[in-house]
C-alpha cells in the first residue's frame, strides 16, 4: 500500500536551453497548499549571466544543492527532485553525492545515467555554446508532439545556448547508495515498455534505469516537451510521486 505525505519539497529542473520559466505552467496546476515546488534555472542557463558559457556540471550540482538547503532540505525532510531531459547529468551526479537528501527522484522524460557518461564528447574545445537547433533538426532527436506554433515560437524566442563545458564533461559516479533512492520514470515519447526493454538490453541510454532498485514507471503519451503539452496531468504525476512515503 502506496502512503503519502502532507507536504512534500520539490525542485523542477528543466533541461538544455530551458529555465525556470520552462515550468510555469506545471507550477500553476501543482497543489501549493500542499507542497513546497520551486522551479529553477541551472548555471550556464540564465541569458543574463555574462560567464554563463564558462559553467560546468559541477557548477550545476553546487546549484542544486544550493537551491535545496535554501529550501531546508536534510536527511530528516529530504526533497522530490524532477529532473527532465538534459538535467539528468547534474542530478545524476547530486544522487551520487547526497542521496540521503533526496526522498525520490522523478525523471521526466529522462533517466540517469551511468559512470563515464558525456553529452556531446565530439564538440570541439573551441565552441563555447550550442543554440538551440532548428525545430526540424531538434525533431530529428526528440518529439514535438503536442507543441503548437505558439508554444514553439516561446521556446525558440527563450531558449539560452547550451554552454559547451557542460556538454563536454563526463559524468563520474562512484556512490552505489543513489540506485536505492526511489525512481519515477515518467515516459513521453518512448513508451515504458520500451524503455524498460531497453534497459534491460543494455542500451546504453536507459543502461542505468536496469540498476535501480526502487523504480516505478509511468506512461504520459506526448512529446519530450510535457512540460508544455501535457502541464496539467504532469503536475498531477509530480505532486503524486512526491507524496509518496513508499
Amino acid at each position: 500500500m502506496t502512503t503519502t505525505t502532507s507536504s512534500p519539497t520539490i525542485v523542477l529542473i528543466p533541461g538544455h536551453w530551458l529555465g525556470a520559466w520552462a515550468w510555469d505552467e506545471v507550477l500553476e496546476h501543482l497543489d501549493t497548499d500542499h507542497s513546497r515546488a520551486v522551479a529553477m534555472t541551472l548555471p550556464g542557463l540564465d541569458g543574463d549571466d555574462p560567464e554563463r558559457v564558462e559553467k560546468t556540471l559541477d557548477d550545476q550540482v553546487a546549484a542544486v544543492l544550493d537551491v535545496i538547503t535554501r529550501l531546508g532540505v536534510s536527511e530528516d525532510q529530504p526533497a522530490t527532485l524532477v529532473a527532465h531531459s538534459g538535467a539528468n547529468a547534474p542530478v545524476s551526479l547530486v544522487l551520487d553525492r547526497h542521496p540521503d537528501l533526496v526522498h525520490r527522484v522523478v525523471w521526466v522524460d529522462s533517466g540517469p545515467v551511468a559512470t563515464g557518461s558525456v553529452f556531446a564528447p565530439d564538440l570541439p574545445e573551441g565552441v563555447e555554446e550550442l543554440p538551440l537547433p532548428s525545430f526540424d533538426a531538434l525533431a530529428q532527436q526528440a518529439s514535438l508532439e503536442g507543441l503548437s506554433a505558439e508554444v514553439l515560437e516561446r521556446f525558440r524566442a527563450r531558449a539560452v545556448p547550451e554552454p559547451g563545458p557542460v556538454l563536454r564533461q563526463p559524468v563520474e559516479l562512484t556512490n552505489d547508495v543513489r540506485r536505492k533512492v526511489p525512481t519515477t520514470l515518467v515516459c513521453c515519447s518512448i513508451p515504458s515498455a520500451q524503455v524498460l526493454e531497453l534497459a534491460r538490453g543494455g542500451h546504453p541510454m536507459f543502461a542505468e534505469v536496469a540498476d535501480v532498485e526502487h523504480l516505478d514507471v509511468i506512461d504520459l503519451p506526448t512529446g519530450h516537451w510535457p512540460m508544455w503539452s501535457r502541464p496539467r496531468d504532469l503536475a498531477k504525476v509530480i505532486q503524486s510521486e512526491a507524496s509518496r512515503t513508499t
